[in-house]
């Protein structure tokens, strides 16, 4: 699994299609660039590519992961963040985590209809589900397709519970169906942020919005009575880590109330990935930010044990875990525990019809 090195592509987290772990053929590229002509790159262009899927909704038995339902109307993501734990996940399309990550996009055309007939299932039982967690709910394709908009329409007709997680400014579109949620506490939005550097984002979730419009989203929805939340991550230690403390106050002010974080994560294919992210664009700091990830994942650059997996283990994961709390309250964050969901308003089809026959006794 050893990453080619292209010249980067303009607006592209990755340029190289590193093989994946179930490929038969490997390519390794010598370390100069003789060997590359122009018209190697693939074109910087999307592909979409429709999925009739089977069944919308995966659950989770993780003990680290709050949540027991999710859904992704998307798989890869044209975000292009170099560090996308979602990446391997490609692979088993036979798409290479690194560029066909971000440039073949995957799209569940029949979201709503599966999961109408989800809700109407008698035996359903109603817990609230999270949109986008492995790839975003609201990348840019989502302006086109609006399978999010969608599902969101359907958990207001059903009142069902919903988190969201993303980092597009694009979630302000349906602000009128996530206010009709909020009136019943059916709804919880974490932005995720990373950077208050534009450039540091550009190079490292190049399709994303900048860290400027994501306090504005926060802003906007905290005006419209709509919980949000930050997660910070992934922290990078000798990357962004140095602005933990005015990366959160910045979210206090924007309207947060509740914060985490998630250490970075490297599963798979995204650790020959982000490793030649490093080479290129800090590599006077690759060596120091190896040390410390391996130090925080007992000797390994990846740590897969729940309870450990999203903080690491060892002192140095002790001393980011305090200085989060502390910046934390500092910036009047977490002052209160996330608000449960209520799932008592959810109505199927079958309990519309009780209720009708209950009526007419």
């Amino acid at each position: 699994m050893t990453a080619l090195h292209t010249p980067p592509l303009k607006g592209r987290g990755i340029s190289d299609n590193v093989q994946h772990r179930f490929s038969h053929q490997s390519v390794e590229a010598p370390d100069d660039v003789w060997w590359y002509q122009e018209g190697d790159q693939p074109a910087n262009t999307t592909q979409l590519i429709e999925e009739k899927a089977k069944s919308i909704i995966s659950t989770n038995q993780s003990s680290d992961v709050p949540f027991e339902q999710s859904i992704n109307p998307y798989r890869g993501c044209e975000h292009g963040c170099v560090y996308c734990f979602a990446r391997p996940s490609h692979a088993y399309w036979d798409f290479s985590p690194g560029f066909d990550f971000e440039s073949k996009i995957i799209y569940k055309s029949n979201a709503a209809e599966l999961l109408r007939a989800k809700f109407d299932n008698p035996r359903y039982q109603c817990t609230p589900i999270a949109l986008g967690v492995n790839t975003d709910a609201y990348q840019p394709v989502e302006q086109q397709l609006e399978i999010t908009r969608d599902i969101l329409k359907l958990m207001v007709e059903y009142q069902h519970p919903v988190t969201i997680i993303t980092k597009s400014k694009l979630i302000c579109r349906d602000i009128d169906l996530l206010s009709q949620l909020a009136e019943n506490n059916l709804v919880s939005v974490a932005m995720s942020m990373t950077s208050l550097s534009n450039h540091l984002k550009r190079i490292m979730e190049p399709r994303a919005a900048s860290p400027k419009a994501r306090l504005q989203t926060i802003e906007e929805l905290n005006k419209h009575h709509i919980p949000t939340s930050v997660i910070v991550a992934p922290v990078i230690p000798g990357i962004n880590d140095s602005e933990m403390e005015s990366l959160l106050r910045a979210c206090s002010d924007a309207g947060a109330s509740v914060a985490r974080y998630i250490l970075l994560r490297l599963p798979y294919e995204v650790k020959p990935i982000f490793v030649q992210w490093l080479q290129q664009h800090f590599p006077f700091r690759k060596k120091k930010v190896l040390n410390f990830l391996t130090e925080m994942r007992n000797g390994k650059l990846n740590e897969n044990r729940f309870g450990y997996r999203m903080s690491g283990d060892g002192i140095y994961a002790k001393l980011f875990k305090q200085r989060f709390k502390v910046a934390c309250q500092k910036a009047g964050l977490n002052q209160h525990d996330y608000n449960q969901l209520d799932t008592s308003h959810f109505s199927n089809e079958a309990q519309r019809e009780a209720s009708r026959q209950m009526s007419l006794l």
